[in-house]
């Protein structure tokens, strides 16, 4: 079992804000299933559909650009909803009115200045896909949830690219090791180079 803890960019995640009964209400995707996001050339990363399916029960907290200082809303205090449906991860945060980094970021998002969110999570379990055209793709199967960000720019953090860009160093020095050793096998048993002109 792999512990890793992440922050993922999924999308431009088509945020709203509602007003109901004089409650604001900032909604959408903080995940979307089956679309791989390019990590980096050649690395892709996708969220399989059953990945927060042992998690939503947690206690999550949605934040601001992932400061744990600026809390919109917490899972245990009934403020930030989330459920899972064919199309990803949806949360629901309901804004304290009392709360000025909250209202200055719901007026962002109602204006379309912001509009973008990302999660905090750990991998439980993942798949890796090593492609024949050199690409590379990690599907997250079973994830613990933590956060959700309403961000201002999305973007993998770098330790998490440069987890990933070691996992595909890592691999690309094992399938060199593979290939010498064959070579030497090869040789050890009277392989015999033929030199073509």
């Amino acid at each position: 079992m792999k512990m890793e803890t992440r922050k993922s960019t999924i999308m431009n995640s088509e945020l709203k804000t509602r007003a109901e009964n004089d409650d604001m209400v900032i909604e959408g995707y903080f995940a979307v299933f089956n679309s791989p996001t390019e990590l980096f050339r050649g690395a892709f990363e996708e969220i399989d559909s059953g990945a927060f399916d042992n998690t939503l029960s947690n206690d999550v907290r949605a934040l601001i650009d992932h400061d744990h200082r600026l809390v919109l809303g917490r899972s245990k205090a009934g403020t930030l909803s989330l459920r899972t449906d064919s199309r990803g991860l949806w949360g629901t945060i309901n804004v304290n009115p009392k709360d000025t980094d909250a209202v200055n970021l719901y007026e962002r998002v109602q204006r379309g200045d912001v509009d973008q969110c990302s999660f905090g999570f750990n991998i439980r379990e993942e798949e890796t896909e090593f492609n024949d055209d050199g690409t590379i793709k990690w599907t997250l199967k079973d994830v613990e949830l933590f956060e959700v960000s309403v961000v201002t720019f999305p973007a993998y953090g770098d330790t998490s690219v440069q987890a990933r860009k070691n996992d595909l160093e890592q691999h690309k020095r094992r399938q060199l090791e593979l290939r010498k050793k064959k070579l030497r096998e090869r040789l050890k048993n009277g392989f015999k180079t033929v030199v073509t002109e």
